[in-house]
């Protein structure tokens, strides 16, 4: 089954089409908006594809630091210990960008910035962009999107609405 998950930075929006489907998730980007390079805490444009998927089976609230789960399952209080934090919940699922010098390779690699759509806590508003560059979802809309996707696949990230681009089943 062919699937492709689209992100649109306007709209705050991300879309997953399937062959007999289409599902939308409201997500929070970057709070500096869309940019590629590295150190910018923009959220990077353009083609990427899913290369790894992080946490299968972990519980909700899972708490990541640098890709690994940490043991600790995020709660308020665990994140008054830790007010610094920017939270990566319970998946991840890191891009890699498709398009050299775009978004691969050199000062604007989507994989070298540890670019991923992962999961933040409840208390965080979607729809804003609040991001340090990630893609934020809400934890069971992150499982939704878990059993739609596999690794290799492709996400198109863009600054424009889907206003303009309506939502064609493939």
């Amino acid at each position: 089954m062919s699937t492709l998950v689209e992100i649109s930075i306007d709209d705050q929006i991300l879309r997953v089409k399937q062959k007999d489907s289409c599902t939308l998730f409201q997500v929070s980007t970057a709070l500096n908006g869309a940019g590629e390079k590295n150190g910018s805490g923009c959220t990077p444009r353009g083609w990427h594809r899913v290369v790894a998927m992080i946490g299968k089976d972990l519980p909700v609230n899972s708490v990541f630091v640098g890709r690994r789960p940490t043991g600790e399952i995020y709660t308020p209080e665990l994140a008054s210990q830790f007010p610094a934090r920017d939270w990566i919940l319970t998946r991840i699922f890191w891009l890699q960008g498709l398009e050299a010098g775009v978004n691969r390779f050199g000062n604007v690699d989507s994989m070298r910035r540890f670019i991923y759509i992962h999961g933040t806590p409840d208390s965080e508003p979607m729809g804003i962009a609040r991001s340090h560059g990630c893609i934020r979802m809400r934890n069971s809309d992150l499982l939704a999107l878990e059993k739609m996707l596999t690794p290799g696949c492709e996400v198109w990230i863009q600054q424009d609405s889907f206003r303009r681009i309506p939502c064609v089943n493939l």
